[in-house]
């Protein structure tokens, strides 16, 4: 039967039938255009139109439609007039340059792309040793910040730089007549040329002296290296001589001395003819040098430091008292007798904040005759001096100083007594602050300068004594700034600018080779001698060592964490949204308590129902009272008991946008540049939400996932023991998991077919690889909201084990000792607890590109597919969302774009503004909301390569292939390449006998290897 009954589809309808039934029958209720495209309709017809040009004019009318319904933004582009002949639209350009911030440095190649820096990459040349960290990778990200200081600031109003060259030399004239003190504060430079700058300009002005200050403070190590040798130097140790490493209190693989020492380690680390090096830590944060140790042993910093004189007595032979608990003097003891019997392959290294203690590891390794400790090539990156930052206090307060000039350092938010450091900057006659942003010392400066990102500058770096780099702009400043010794030039009276003077300075250290080639270069090896140690008093510092107290209370241990170092990268959101390594936190700072000291002072971690991590929070407050409240509290697995860790380089406030605007300031804590403070902790009220992208997760016996043994068994038992294939049933039979396909196979023997090797010996989880990845592929930030939500975007995620026993060996013991349901259910709740001093390994997981992916089988629009190459695409276009080949993928690699991230104000980061778009690579898309995205394997990076090798009519070269993870890689861990090259490293590294896949028994066939982790306990 029929109905009546009427359908609608507003209320508007119901209410005015007519209108909508008009509209409703005019299909198009404006007028088109046409005449725009053909001129007059009636002088058309009258002409006597042909069926030609009458389908010609139905065909513009229906295009006109189409347009006026899908036409998108305009967007208007200049072409060159001259085409500078070394720049060709489509390909990519590399300026190799040297940088160092006055924390990080490296030896660099700079890609850019039509006259704009996109991606840093590292310089393999002869003589760079030095490859970018997380933060360096991420440094470019900072040239494009809107925040920027743009323009010169007299008196917090905008001004010129004559005024402000005018104000500087009327102040200088003021303060020579006034018998006043100028003073040049700045970060260390280890810039050669700066440095004879600044030595011209004291020169002319003999009221000025130099005053040099670190942020994070190395002034002990210093001082005591100055006491002996002479000079103002740090060890540049070479771990990859050593066969025993001991460290008390150093994360060398962190930032320890400016860090750059993993490639060394790692090169000892990976078993080769049976073996390889043994490393004991002795730390009171977990921390990535202590994730990597052999054998790590968790204690105060006043045990460490009867920990080093007692391994002073045993190598030198001394019997200098020390106070030790019997369990930590038995560690210590051990260590030590290896180290004393692995004579010059052995090296200890100590971050311990005392001069005294330095002096015993020079003296140690002295003894040691250490072949990884060298006095040729000392590193040149810190020459602060505690002692004279404080006196340069005294001197501002004292009403001294007549004008203060800075470049480089923030000691207003850097400075523990940053109140003292502001009164005195108020009688400071005239204070000018040269900075890349108005941060908080060039807010309330006289005068602020805007100084040049370091990829628009001029300069020369010496890292290591016996080197010499040049730093190179690579593109023209964007904003009205002018360089610290531009300006120092003018003050000096030199005409020119600063690269003439550099030049002429330069030929003075690039004797037999020229000033092209090492601008070609970025680097050059001029070699350099031994320094020759003179006598001191070892004995001395080893008496008034042990006599050191314990701080009392608890421990507060202040760390520079892998994402934001010192603070000065704290608007940039790749950092920012970069997970710790060993908590998997990102967005915050917090205090690492022990599972002991959690407790006792009632505090908590718990994971919600929306999978979030939640923490309590405390207050801190040191012995002369200075309180940081509600600071959140993550409980850390191999925290030393009696103590907290706690970030430097988060709360800052000035000229951060205020997503960036997070943690708290550690800095206040920082006190006489001590990074271990007593303190009292109080549980405060309320719980914090951390973006938390792991949870602390235990292996739980997934043995295909985290593989590992030790170095005995490695070279005792066949691979088959150690490196167990996983079995499966067929017809009735264990057989292989690999010789079982339910899929149908292909030849995959011609052409190239890639393969990424990944060995967990060598990764550290220093997370370089994933900030390449973000300027690579462009992928999004999210914030922390979203990643708390498990909405995070990267493509690499560097996965985090503990063990819940001692080893992971005790947790595979425990796992087969499993009887019944009844015992599985609650041993493996039990393992889910990380231990109280847990064994650590990293994993990077991608993109598996499986040759039988599971996710190609599901996808009902064919969006992902495979490629002869080995590579699995995504082809976004095609996909509509449906989110099935991430239900498939055993990997959970798939990343689901839930929002727009590009030109959304709801996610105000560097995609949402113009300039912050310029950082975009223009070979890989910018994915819109709805797709899946994940790794591609740079294919955009292969098919470069293959094109480069097919112009200069050669084959590719083994090495020449790429992925942006395997080239930032510093340690060697991601080796990327062709595995039908025979000859290639990576085919070699595939037929490894530590070679695995993960979850092989799936049968997915991935084209990413990993390697067992051996240790050498």
């Amino acid at each position: 039967m029929s109905s009546n009954k009427k359908y609608w589809k507003s209320v508007e309808e119901l209410e005015n039938g007519s209108i909508v039934e008009a509209l409703r029958n005019n299909e198009f209720v404006e007028e088109i255009p046409t005449d725009e495209f053909l001129g007059n309709a009636e002088a058309l017809a009258s002409s006597g139109t042909s069926r030609r040009d009458f389908l010609k004019y139905v065909g513009f009318s229906t295009a006109a439609v189409t347009l006026a319904a899908c036409e998108g933004p305009v967007h208007k582009s200049i072409p060159y007039v001259l085409q500078p002949e070394q720049i060709i639209p489509g390909v990519a350009d590399y300026y190799a340059t040297t940088v160092f911030d006055g924390f990080d440095f490296a030896n660099l190649l700079v890609k850019t792309r039509e006259g704009r820096p996109i991606k840093v990459e590292n310089n393999t040349i002869e003589g760079a040793k030095f490859s970018a960290n997380a933060r360096i990778h991420a440094s470019i990200l900072g040239l494009y910040d809107s925040s920027r200081l743009k323009e010169p600031k007299l008196d917090g109003k905008n001004s010129s730089w004559s005024a402000v060259d005018l104000k500087i030399k009327s102040s200088l004239a003021e303060a020579k007549a006034k018998g006043g003190q100028v003073v040049l504060l700045t970060n260390t430079l280890a810039s050669p040329s700066t440095e004879k700058l600044i030595g011209e300009f004291i020169a002319k002005n003999p009221n000025a002296k130099h005053v040099v200050y670190d942020a994070v403070s190395s002034s002990e190590a210093l001082d005591a290296f100055e006491a002996v040798y002479g000079e103002r130097a740090l060890v540049d140790y070479d771990f990859s001589k050593a066969s025993l490493i001991v460290s008390v209190g150093a994360d060398f693989l962190g930032d320890w001395q400016g860090g750059g020492y993993d490639s060394g380690y790692a090169k000892g680390r990976i078993p080769q003819n049976g073996k390889m090096s043994r490393h004991f830590q002795f730390e009171s944060n977990m921390t990535l040098s202590g994730a990597a140790a052999d054998k790590r042993v968790p204690m105060t910093g006043a045990d460490q430091k009867q920990a080093l004189v007692q391994i002073y007595n045993i190598v030198v032979g001394a019997s200098v008292p020390v106070t030790l608990e019997g369990n930590f003097k038995a560690e210590v003891v051990k260590a030590a007798q290896q180290l004393k019997a692995a004579g010059s392959k052995g090296v200890l290294v100590s971050g311990i904040e005392d001069k005294n203690a330095q002096l015993l590891v020079l003296a140690i390794n002295q003894a040691l005759a250490s072949e990884s400790f060298s006095t040729v090539g000392t590193r040149q990156i810190r020459k602060g001096s505690n002692a004279v930052v404080s006196q340069l206090l005294k001197d501002m307060n004292a009403g001294s100083v007549h004008t203060l000039i800075m470049s480089g350092v923030n000691p207003v938010y850097t400075l523990a007594d940053s109140a003292s450091f502001v009164s005195g900057l108020k009688k400071v006659n005239t204070s000018v602050a040269f900075a890349l942003k108005d941060d908080e010392t060039a807010s309330i400066a006289t005068i602020a300068a805007p100084a040049p990102h370091y990829l628009e500058s001029w300069g020369d770096v010496v890292i290591t004594k016996g080197t010499y780099g040049l730093t190179q702009p690579t593109i023209r400043p964007i904003f009205n700034t002018k360089q610290f010794q531009d300006v120092l030039l003018s003050l000096n009276g030199v005409g020119g600018t600063f690269y003439d003077y550099l030049k002429a300075n330069a030929a003075g250290f690039v004797a037999g080779s020229s000033w092209n080639k090492v601008l070609h270069d970025g680097v050059v090896v001029i070699g350099s001698t031994a320094l020759a140690g003179g006598s001191f008093d070892y004995a001395g510092a080893a008496n008034a060592l042990s006599k050191s107290k314990s701080v009392g209370g608890l421990e507060l241990v202040l760390y520079t964490k892998t994402g934001l170092g010192d603070g000065q990268h704290a608007n940039n959101p790749w950092l920012q949204e970069f997970p710790d390594p060993i908590t998997r936190v990102s967005w915050d700072n917090y205090i690492t308590v022990s599972n002991s000291d959690a407790k006792k002072y009632d505090l908590s971690n718990e994971i919600v129902a929306n999978g979030g991590l939640n923490g309590s929070y405390a207050t801190i407050t040191t012995a002369d009272g200075v309180k940081l409240e509600n600071v959140p509290v993550i409980v850390q697995p191999g925290q030393a008991v009696g103590t907290i860790g706690l970030a430097l380089g988060y709360g800052r406030k000035a000229a951060l946008k205020e997503e960036m605007q997070v943690g708290l300031n550690a800095y206040a804590l920082y006190k006489n540049f001590n990074g271990v403070q007593s303190i009292t902790l109080a549980k405060a009220n309320g719980v914090h939400e951390f973006a938390c992208v792991q949870g602390q997760k235990t292996l739980m016996g997934r043995g295909d996932i985290i593989k590992e043994t030790t170095l005995t068994v490695f070279n005792s038992e066949d691979a088959e023991h150690w490196n167990e294939k996983p079995m499966v049933s067929l017809d009735h039979q264990e057989v292989e998991a690999t010789t079982v396909d339910l899929w149908e196979s292909f030849d995959r023997s011609t052409g190239h077919h890639f393969n990424l090797s990944i060995d967990l010996n060598a990764c550290t989880g220093c997370g370089a690889c994933v900030i390449a990845c973000h300027a690579e592929n462009n992928v999004p930030v999210v914030g922390k909201a979203e990643v708390r939500r498990s909405r995070d975007m990267h493509w690499l995620r560097i996965d985090r084990y503990y063990s819940s026993e001692s080893t992971f060996e005790g947790d595979n013991k425990r796992k087969e000792g499993i009887a019944g349901l009844s015992s599985s259910l609650s041993t493996f709740n039990e393992m889910e607890k990380p231990g109280d001093n847990p064994q650590v390994a990293f994993q990077p997981v991608m993109c598996q590109h499986c040759n039988h992916a599971p996710c190609e089988t599901v996808c009902p629009v064919a969006a992902t597919s495979h490629g002869r190459e080995g590579q699995n695409h995504m082809a976004y276009n095609r996909c509509v969302g449906t989110r099935y080949c991430a239900n498939n993928c055993p990997y959970k690699v798939r990343r689901f774009n839930w929002f727009l991230y590009n030109k959304n104000s709801e996610f105000d980061y560097h995609m949402n503004d113009d300039l912050g778009r310029m950082v975009l690579n223009p070979d890989v898309n910018v994915r819109s909301r709805g797709v899946m995205e994940k790794c591609s394997m740079c294919i955009q990076m292969t098919q470069a390569t293959k094109l480069k090798a097919k112009n200069e009519g050669r084959p590719v070269r083994d090495g020449e292939f790429q992925t942006a993870c395997s080239s930032a890689c510093s340690s060697g861990a991601m080796i990327f390449g062709d595995v039908n090259d025979a000859d290639s490293k990576v085919a070699k590294l595939a037929a490894d006998e530590r070679s695995y896949h993960l979850l092989e028994h799936v049968g997915t066939k991935p084209n990413v290897v990993y390697h067992v982790k051996v240790r050498n306990t």
